[in-house]
């Protein structure tokens, strides 16, 4: 009850305030209303629309993210990755972090104006601008906006339904991966992970794409080699934002309802904290994740009979120190998905990532139906637009889950770096605003960044060829172990 108070109190308060420099507010996005069979929407590459993208990017870049360039390590290599896919000597996957939902972009602005930039100071000349074909999630288009299906496909993207078997999108990712114009892009996380310096387990879905491929070279009697090339991507502050991620804090513990601190926190942007303002810092970070963890374990405890059972005094710990967090973290967790799952009628089983795509998919089936659009009796159509809207609440669960699936409870413990301070604070500050049924986008990133892209070294698919004769599963393992190993790797 303080939780929403403190909410509805804020709302209030900065309703009054200038939009330009606070909220922008919402009703939260609810699906009322059953809807028709989600299509698939079919690679349509178009040079026009990807060279509008290539201008519209850098400003994109700018304006929207907060992005003031990307620099490009290793573009001559990649550069003749490129030349040699031309000559129809390789096929190759772009495999790139995936932190945050502004890599995609950044890596297109990287391939289709950093790349042909820097190849210009080099002997090398492609006969086609840099380009990728791509794969993407099914659901972008539910949030961002039916637009975005429409662009995507224009770029030659594909999509991929991730809580079924989607046979139709494996099979346009094959076929796009052994005889496509471009090579594929793909983020073998699987998903954003909001942790700069943080890899998410890759999945094996990524390894079997490249033996594939290679799979079907074979049978066409192509000698193409196969390589998968990880894609660093990493973000950092223009000038470290101390300032505002102080004023973020405050915010965030205005809005759980937390007291202010008896000692006022102030610090500038590009100065960084004393010994002493980092240990207050800190310690306010803390308090906060303490307490939105004790909020939310209560809330499930009382109202879905969740057993969750926070031990005493733990306002006063402190999470990262603490060996309960991590652990009553992992149960809550599992319990909020537990609600979802026994709504659908599915069985909890594999790994949280897993099951929250289980519990998605679970929900696009009461959603979107072919009862939507057929003839039928109101009735009917009121039933089935009530089925729609619980599945839609239920799925809520699912995405406070998958908004803190990759919180370990010793990110900032153990580099207490403006990074790491931003990732975690801002990772609250999405959890608030779901909670809240807000959108802050004007307010999503604390300060300009800059990208660095370092292309790393590929891996040959090829050369394992044999280990997968012999043995598939191993093989799928092995290579998809070494790729979690380069992708860490890139990380500074």
């Amino acid at each position: 009850m303080q939780q929403i108070q403190a909410c509805n109190k804020s709302r209030q308060a900065l309703a009054a305030e200038d939009h330009s420099a606070t909220y922008r507010y919402v009703m939260p996005h609810i699906i009322t209303r059953s809807k028709p069979t989600l299509d698939f929407i079919a690679p349509q590459y178009s040079a026009v629309v990807r060279w509008m993208g290539a201008r519209i990017a850098p400003l994109w870049l700018r304006y929207q993210l907060r992005i003031t360039d990307v620099e490009l390590v290793g573009s001559t290599e990649l550069g003749q990755l490129y030349e040699a896919f031309e000559a129809g000597n390789t096929r190759f996957l772009l495999a790139f972090r995936h932190p945050t939902t502004d890599d995609p972009p950044c890596v297109a602005h990287a391939l289709w104006n950093k790349l042909p930039q820097a190849l210009s100071q080099t002997k090398i000349r492609l006969k086609h601008p840099p380009h990728t074909h791509f794969v993407y999630e099914r659901g972008i288009p539910l949030w961002a906006g039916r637009w975005t299906g429409w662009l995507f496909s224009r770029l030659g993207g594909t999509p991929i339904r991730r809580g079924v078997l989607d046979t139709q999108g494996l099979r346009s990712i094959r076929n796009l991966f052994g005889s496509g114009q471009f090579p594929v892009a793909i983020a073998p996380e699987g998903a954003t992970n909001g942790h700069n310096e943080l890899v998410s387990p890759i999945e094996p879905g990524i390894a079997q794409f490249g033996f594939w491929c290679l799979d079907d070279l074979h049978k066409a009697e192509r000698s193409e080699e196969v390589l998968i090339v990880p894609l660093g991507v990493q973000y950092r502050f223009v000038t470290a934002p101390w300032g505002a991620l102080v004023e973020r804090l405050a915010q965030l513990e205005q809005d759980t309802g937390l007291p202010a601190p008896e000692q006022p926190l102030t610090l500038r942007d590009g100065h960084p904290p004393s010994p002493a303002e980092d240990a207050q810092l800190y310690d306010r970070l803390l308090r906060l994740g303490e307490h939105l963890l004790c909020e939310v374990e209560t809330f499930y405890q009382t109202y879905y009979g969740c057993r969750l059972t926070p031990p005493e005094g733990t306002e006063q710990d402190s999470p990262e120190d603490n060996a309960d967090f991590a652990a009553r973290l992992k149960t809550l967790l599992g319990n909020a998905l537990t609600v979802a799952e026994e709504a659908f009628g599915i069985k909890g089983k594999g790994s949280l990532s897993d099951r929250c795509r289980r519990v998605e998919q679970a929900g696009w089936d009461r959603i979107y139906r072919d009862e939507a659009v057929t003839d039928t009796s109101p009735l009917t159509h009121g039933l089935n637009n009530l089925i729609a809207e619980e599945a839609d609440l239920r799925i809520w669960h699912m995405r406070l889950v998958e908004n803190l699936v990759s919180v370990t409870g010793r990110y900032v413990a153990e580099a207490r770096t403006i990074d790491r301070y931003a990732d975690t604070t801002l990772l609250m500050w999405k959890i608030v605003n779901q909670i809240c049924g807000r959108r802050a986008a004007q307010r999503r990133y604390l300060g300009d960044r800059i990208v660095k892209i370092t292309v790393g070294q590929p891996l040959s698919v090829s050369q394992r060829w044999d280990d997968y004769r012999a043995n598939r599963r191993q093989a799928v393992a092995a290579l998809t172990q070494e790729l979690q190993t380069a992708m860490v790797s890139l990380i500074d």
